[in-house]
């Protein structure tokens, strides 16, 4: 049995180049930036997402926001994202919404909102 380690190669190195464009940091980066820099990243995913004619990922992020002064800037998050426009290289955020809010007011106010942003390969 032979092992052909050019096309392996080939493939490793192609996936490594995809790993590379994806779009996380720089979305994370504005997703965090609307949020005034007042929030905390909880938690990240991505998926691949394809229809007939468009390709992308799609992303779920998890913000908290810890204090009064910190929930108000998470409120105006809530009210934005849904119609910002980002500015990404190569890439367009075809949809963002806001899909879960939790409040809590003790022990201090705390927001706690759950996004998510289908991103599109420009080709």
């Amino acid at each position: 049995m032979q092992i052909d380690l050019t096309a392996d190669q080939a493939m490793l190195s192609a996936a490594r180049r995809k790993a590379r464009r994806t779009p996380w940091m720089p979305l994370l980066s504005a997703v965090l930036e609307l949020a005034q820099g007042q929030a905390e990243l909880l938690r990240h995913s991505e998926r691949a997402w394809a229809s007939v004619t468009f390709s992308g990922s799609k992303h779920t992020v998890v913000l908290a926001f810890d204090g009064a002064d910190k929930v108000l800037a998470g409120e105006t998050l809530i009210d934005a994202l849904p119609e910002h426009e980002f500015t990404l290289p190569r890439l367009l955020v075809a949809d963002a919404a806001v899909v879960r809010v939790e409040h809590s007011a003790l022990p201090q106010p705390r927001l706690e909102v759950e996004v998510e942003l289908l991103v599109l390969d420009e080709a």
